[in-house]
């Protein structure tokens, strides 16, 4: 896997010079031959790791291509959102439609785990069968499990469903160890990945989120992640499935049977949508360090699709108050 990742970068840097030499120019998030270096991803206020050269001007021109870009979070009143960082993202039109504190460095909490299953889904094979080990065996007080044992054998596919659904800990272990033989080989993979999509503002330890000083990331960064994990249909699947079954074999053989339930309230019916939006994909995440976290895809009647991010809110009432007042800037 290493191998692979080593060898995608540098097809990368191989193609590099001859997509700067295109000199294209981007308008707001998109792509528009008429716009102005303004409009662009600036290396003073988010310098990027990624193996891109600023030309002088200052900015990135073929990073923002297709992505939406903060041109100045100022322009937007925090209002009624009062969680420590929040960000709504028009991935249709590209167009940032609210940011607050979108780069400030924050726990993610469990919403690491949609860079989990991006790497399982992009570069695993899902049909593996995979045979849990002792790296499963998480004892942290109030981490959540899927329920897995060293010695039970279930697909790589069913361990999405335990990570995504119920937040399985346990099931980013089994993740991480089938992909890179340990868990700290599979933070380096995405720190890898991350730095690839221009996640600049962050560093993972470990494949859940459980939290440690290291251990951070941001609201756009995770927009970054998320919308890579959405160009994949197994994981719109996955994370837009409310409860799975779920049977395999424990150590011995004997069939095992769990259902998995998903906790996004949009999606389950806990918590009302506002009129004309459907919420088709997400991630929660919660620890007394990273507060309550949300980050999801929604449409409106049009088929328009958005990303938003709630980053530590004091409270899972507030968190979903502080989504809905976000999501709500879509149709007013």
């Amino acid at each position: 896997m290493r191998k692979q990742m080593r060898k995608t970068g540098q097809i990368w840097k191989a193609g590099l010079p001859c997509l700067l030499s295109l000199c294209l120019f981007l308008g707001g998030c998109g792509f528009n031959e008429d716009s102005r270096m303004s409009n662009l991803y600036s290396f003073e206020e988010r310098p990027i790791t990624l193996d891109l050269a600023d030309d002088g001007s200052g900015y990135a021109q073929l990073f923002a291509k297709n992505l939406c870009v903060i041109e100045d979070e100022g322009a937007f009143a925090a209002g009624d959102v009062t969680s420590e960082a929040g960000a709504l993202f028009d991935t249709t039109g590209n167009q940032v439609l609210y940011s607050k504190n979108s780069y400030e460095r924050l726990y993610p909490a469990s919403i690491t785990k949609v860079m989990t299953a991006l790497l399982a889904v992009k570069y695993g094979n899902l049909s593996d069968m995979v045979t849990v080990t002792e790296d499963a065996v998480i004892t942290e007080s109030g981490a959540t499990l899927c329920g897995i044992k060293p010695g039970d054998t279930l697909s790589m596919e069913q361990l999405l469903y335990g990570l995504m659904l119920p937040s399985g800990n346990d099931a980013g272990a089994a993740i991480a160890v089938h992909m890179s033989g340990s868990i700290p080989a599979f933070a380096n993979l995405m720190n890898e990945e991350a730095k690839r999509l221009g996640a600049t503002g962050t560093h993972f330890v470990n494949p859940h989120g459980l939290s440690d000083e290291e251990h951070y990331t941001t609201a756009y960064d995770l927009y970054l992640i998320f919308n890579e994990a959405l160009k994949y249909p197994e994981f719109r699947q996955v994370t837009g499935t409310v409860t799975y079954a779920a049977d395999y074999v424990d150590k011995d053989g004997n069939p095992v049977s769990q259902t998995w339930k998903g906790s996004n309230q949009f999606m389950t019916g806990n918590r009302e949508t506002p009129e004309g939006l459907t919420v088709f994909s997400g991630k929660t995440g919660t620890t007394q360090a990273a507060g309550y976290c949300l980050i999801m895809a929604t449409k409106d009647p049009q088929d328009r699709e958005y990303i938003s991010v709630v980053l530590k809110a004091d409270s899972r009432p507030g968190l979903y108050d502080n989504m809905t007042n976000i999501i709500r800037k879509i149709v007013d």
